[in-house]
């Protein structure tokens, strides 16, 4: 083999081995990363939650905890922030007025979206039949009982 191409086929082994290796190392950094995060998926049910203001903002979640306070039995602050002890009181209020018939837990699942729907939809402005959804619609009408009440 004549000197040049000896240096020539080793310079080019020598650089496949370091594409390959900086492409395993690369490999192995992404690997160690872990997995991307993937959004959650829509199943039409209600994952518990630690709050859920239902697209009020801290006043008006405050005057639902007041009034939850003042005929609901709540006893958690008003602090504006709507979390189990808030959606207990307010389930109180359903099952009394809205035929909720589920357990008071404070959990914003289907049974409690449904009844909340059926008392926005006749006293706030909402319109349509329950599909799962909190839009637009269903926040503004939770807004007007908000700064109703």
């Amino acid at each position: 083999m004549r000197p040049h191409l000896a240096t020539r086929t080793l310079l080019s082994l020598t650089v496949v081995a370091g594409i390959a290796a900086g492409s395993l190392a690369g490999a192995s950094a992404f690997a160690a990363s872990g997995p991307a995060a993937k959004p959650a998926a829509s199943t039409g049910s209600f994952a518990p939650l630690t709050q859920d203001n239902l697209g009020l903002n801290t006043a008006e979640a405050k005057k639902v905890q007041s009034w939850l306070a003042a005929h609901w039995e709540y006893t958690g602050p008003v602090d504006g922030r709507l979390g189990t002890t808030s959606w207990a009181a307010f389930q109180r209020h359903l099952r009394a007025h809205w035929n909720y018939t589920g357990p008071i837990d404070g959990q914003l699942d289907m049974a409690t979206m449904k009844a909340l729907h059926r008392m926005l939809k006749s006293d706030w402005g909402l319109t349509g039949t329950y599909d799962g959804v909190i839009g637009p619609a269903f926040k503004a009408a939770f807004k007007r009982f908000a700064n109703g009440i």
